[in-house]
Parts: C-alpha cells; structure tokens; sequence
C-alpha cells in the first residue's frame, strides 16, 4: 500500500506515456481497477515472483516460463493478486502471439490489470521512466509536505487566529477548505468565496460524502488526540493526486490539533464558528442571502422558520448555549463585539414565540443565578432577509436599558416598546440632527470643566426621578438648599426653566441622546 509521502502513478497515468503507447498497449482484464496506484515497476520471468513483491509494483514479463503450462499461468496470476500487484504488463510475441486466455480469466476473476503489448518493447526504458517519474513525484511530496508544515507552523506560533490556518492551507489546496464537529455541522470555512458558498449550498450531499469513501476530490482528515475524535477538515473539490491530497490534509489535520491543544484562544471552535456568523448578520456588511448556506451548514433550521433575536448584556455565550440545550431550542448564542451575547433561536412556524423565549428567560435566570438579568429581544421574525435588522434591534433595546435597568420596571424580556423613549433615542443616536440637537440643548452644562463632574450628574438624576427635588438631593447626599443652588445655577447655564414640563422635556431628551453617544 502507498502512504501519503509516496505519491504514485496510476496504471492508467503509466498507460498514457509516450513510451508505453510505443508498444500499443491493450488491457484485456481487470479495465474497471486501473486507477490502483503503481508504487513501483519489476521485470520478473520466475513463476514465483509473487514471493518477491511487496504491494503496488506493476510487473513486466515475456512470459517465457509461463509457455505451454495453463496450471502455471493460472497460479502467476494468483500469486501476483496474493501480493497485491498493481498490474502485470505481458509482452506478446516471444512466448505468446496472443493474450493466453487463461490468464486473462484468471486476471479479471481477480481484479488484477492484464495488459498485453502488441509491439516488441525494451522494458528497461518503461522501468526507467516510470521509476524517474516516481522519484521526482515523491522528491515534490516531501518538499511540499515540509513546505505546508512550516508554515502552518510559524501561524501557530506567532498566534494566527484559526481562520488563518485555514486560508493558508487553502492556498496550498487551491479549493474550498471546510471545518467541521462529528455532526458534519461546518465550524468555519476558507477559500474564494464563491466556491465557499457552492459547497456550502450543497453541504448537506457533501458532508454525506466526506463522512464516506473520497471521490471526486473531497478529500478528508480526522481531527482528534488523546484517544477521542472531534472534528474534521475537508478538501472540497482538490483537483490534484489522490496522494497529495490526502498529504495535505493529513498535514492540515495535524496542524489544527496543535493548534487546539496549545489552547491560547478564549472560545472553542463551535463558538467562534457562531460568533462569526452572527457578527456577520449583525454588521450587515455581508447580504443576509449570502448568509444563508453558512446557516444551514452550521446547523441551523432555516426553512420555514420563525427567528426570535435576542441580546443579553453580561450573559455568558457558554450558559446561554447551555440552556438551549437544556430547552432543546435549535439557535446560536455568541459574543459581540461590544461584549454583548447575541442569540438567535430558530423555532418551527407553529411554536409560541413569545412564550418559548419567556421560557428561555426564566430558564437563564435560574441557571446564572442572576435574577436582574434582562434579555433584550426584537419582534419574531418569519423572513430570513429581516434578521439583521432583528438583531441590531435586539441590541439597541440591550443599549437602552444597560445602564438604567435599576430605575425602569422592566419585564423579563425587553422589547423595543418597553424601553419607550430611551429605546428611540438609542436608535437614532447616530443621526446628525440629534447630534446637534443634544449639543446645542446642553451647551451650557458641557463647555465647562466642572459641569461635567458636578452639575450634568444632577442634573441626569433630577429629570430621571420625574424632577423629584427630595430624591435627587438624598441620592447626591446634599441639602435641599444646596440642590436648590445647582438647580438655579444649571437652569442658568441652559437658560432655561426646569418646572415648564416641555423644556425640561426637551432637556431630558438631549440628556438622553448625549449618553447614548458616549456609549
């Protein structure tokens, strides 16, 4: 048998040199095994050379001593089936005009190649190209297999984050590369991305096939260590040799081995494979369309499903995970870039929305023991297209109530209409008019130094009290006369009467829209 790091020919590639098509080769048995590799090429006359063989040589012979004895020519070919030949080449002519027929029957019993040539040829040039081939083959395997793991070893080394490992072994490749757990569920993928997303449209067909024997060039490696499988790498489409693609992906299989047991990064596969697709809905710098195969292929019921997004401030992506299992809720949960945890549940078009994400809620709650915990979710959604602006809703209402959860009665699960005005103002915090609206109704309090630290602080806890003069100054620990100073002065600085509901209202909507631009 050959081994990644002994690239062979086939017998077909030995059937198509120059040198061999001299002797008008004809293959009278065995036509359907002619892609059996060809390790090595042995002139052999002995009857027995079976004994002398190792696997995989394909073996020249005249036949001389095989003349006139049926039983002999029976058991050569046997024999050669015994040692796992690659095939055997019978030059016609000096022992046989024609391909003896019991050694044809006898070959295509067995499997075994028969190829007579019809013209006289000098098999040691046959021997020589075919070994010469062989050598540089096999020379090339080993550069590139060092080639490959250097690499793959300097990323680890310098830290390059999983993606990385896998857009250079997709260079090597030159086609799709696919991560995945045992469950064929895809982890993160690497290559040009349109032929990314034909695997991926089509993953359900391929993960059959790279979860069976190779073909057509998906060609597989297993991951694991200390005794126990966990994932594999897939070469989708390689279009070079069988051998050197199974080198590459042993190779690339060995490199993300050390990579995961060397630790360093914070999430496992699975999460970064999550946290990668939601980031990706989220920005809206990807059309949530294209989107789609890398749902499906993560495992994520996409057809004719409603989506509940959902976002948790200071919610572990692991616990959140943990308890849909525990529910068994189909969804992904990973952390944001702004230390969020966004969570996107997929339920089947017949289940209570509402109700099940109540369930998810309360279920979170128990298992984090953090009774104030608030789950910001946006409306269902039934439309896969509407899912990003699902989850960027989700997030502003998780922005809305960050820092201000304690003095609003929040349900368990906040929606947008529960944040009311607050919420609006988070979403249009970035809009240039309310940029300016904010500054020019606090200028006064925001051009000085000491306004920031003495009077804005007031002024934040007097209108979020509902102008309650006795709260503000016991939650300021000062005297009612001195509130009363601040509030003069800032009314001063504003120019502007706090006990008129519709300009403190205003005042209280630029505060508003300040603090949420300061994040």
């Amino acid at each position: 048998m050959t081994s990644a790091l002994e690239p062979a020919l086939s017998v077909r590639q030995v059937l198509t040199l120059d040198r061999v098509l001299a002797g008008e080769p004809e293959v009278v048995a065995g036509a359907g095994h002619l892609d059996r590799p060809v390790r090595w090429v042995h002139v052999a006359e002995a009857p027995d050379v079976g004994v002398m063989l190792s696997g995989g040589e394909m073996v020249l012979t005249t036949g001389v001593l095989l003349a006139g004895d049926e039983d002999k020519q029976a058991e050569y070919i046997r024999s050669l089936h015994r040692a796992e030949a690659a095939a055997v080449v019978l030059g016609l002519g000096r022992a046989f005009p024609t391909p003896p027929a019991v050694m044809r029957r006898a070959a295509e019993r067995c499997g075994l190649p028969m190829v007579v040539l019809h013209r006289p040829f000098p098999f040691a040039e046959l021997t020589e190209e075919v070994q010469s081939r062989l050598v540089r083959r096999k020379f090339a395997a080993v550069s590139l297999s060092e080639a490959v793991r250097t690499a793959l070893t300097g990323l680890i080394t310098a830290g390059a984050p999983l993606q990385r490992l896998l857009g250079e072994i997709a260079v090597h490749a030159g086609c799709p590369v696919v991560l995945t757990n045992l469950a064929h569920r895809v982890l993160a993928t690497a290559g040009e991305r349109s032929a990314v997303d034909d695997v991926l449209r089509d993953w359900e067909r391929i993960a059959r096939q790279a979860g069976g024997s190779e073909g057509d060039g998906w060609v597989r490696a297993e991951l694991g260590g200390r005794g126990e499988r966990w994932g594999r790498i897939v070469l989708c489409g390689y279009r070079g040799d069988s051998p050197i693609g199974r080198l590459l992906a042993e190779r690339a299989a060995e490199a993300l081995v050390l990579h995961r047991m060397l630790g360093g990064a914070a999430h496992s596969w699975e999460e970064q494979s999550a946290q990668s697709l939601l980031t990706d809905l989220v920005s809206g710098v990807v059309p949530a369309r294209q989107l789609l195969p890398r749902a499906r292929a993560a495992g994520l019921p996409v057809n004719r499903r409603t989506f509940v997004p959902l976002v948790v401030r200071d919610g572990e992506p692991a616990a959140l995970d943990r308890v849909l299992r525990l529910l068994g809720l189909p969804g992904l949960a990973a952390e944001l870039a702004d230390g969020a945890t966004a969570v996107l549940l997929s339920l089947a078009r017949d289940q209570d929305a509402q109700a099940l994400t109540a369930h998810f809620a309360a279920r979170l709650r128990t298992e984090s023991g953090a009774c104030g915990t608030a789950i910001a979710a946006a409306d269902p959604r039934t439309a896969w297209e509407d899912v990003p602006a699902g989850l960027r809703e989700a997030q502003h209402v998780a922005d809305a109530v960050a820092d201000h959860s304690t003095a609003l009665d929040l349900p368990a699960v906040v929606r947008l209409k529960d944040v009311h005005l607050r919420g609006l103002v988070r979403l249009l915090r970035d809009d240039p008019h309310v940029q300016s609206f904010a500054e020019r109704e606090l200028d006064g309090l925001l051009c000085g130094r000491d306004a920031e630290h003495d009077l804005l602080p007031v002024l934040r806890t007097y209108l979020a009290t509902g102008r309650n003069k006795s709260r503000t100054a016991q939650l300021h620990h000062v005297s009612r006369p001195a509130l009363y100073r601040r509030l003069e002065a800032i009314e001063a600085r504003l120019g502007v009467d706090l006990d008129d509901f519709e300009q403190a209202a205003s005042v209280h909507i630029a505060l508003l829209a300040h603090d949420a631009q300061q994040g």
